[in-house]
């Protein structure tokens, strides 16, 4: 399992939006991923799971990854948030 805390800093944190690209960024691969923000989890296949974090802007998530493609399913993810959901330009 791998686990990374990752800060959003995208303008609106983890809304409808944002929730629908990390659903997709993580469906191409076989790995189970979870995101925690503060005593809430959620699972990243589920939009509406995301949206129940409610995380705004520079929230910190933890992100646990677990499966064969862990690896390459953690790094899709920080490149997502590195490049901010692709909303701030």
């Amino acid at each position: 399992m791998l686990q990374r805390e990752l800060t959003l800093t995208n303008r609106r944190g983890l809304h409808a939006r944002a929730a629908t690209r990390l659903v997709q960024c993580c469906q191409p691969w076989n790995a189970r991923v979870t995101v925690y923000h503060g005593e809430r989890s959620a699972d990243a296949a589920n939009i509406m799971s995301l949206l129940m974090l409610a995380a705004p802007c520079t929230s910190v998530l933890t992100v646990t990854v677990e499966g064969d493609d862990a690896e390459q399913t953690m790094q899709a993810i920080v490149e997502l948030f590195e490049a901010r959901f692709y909303e701030d330009h």
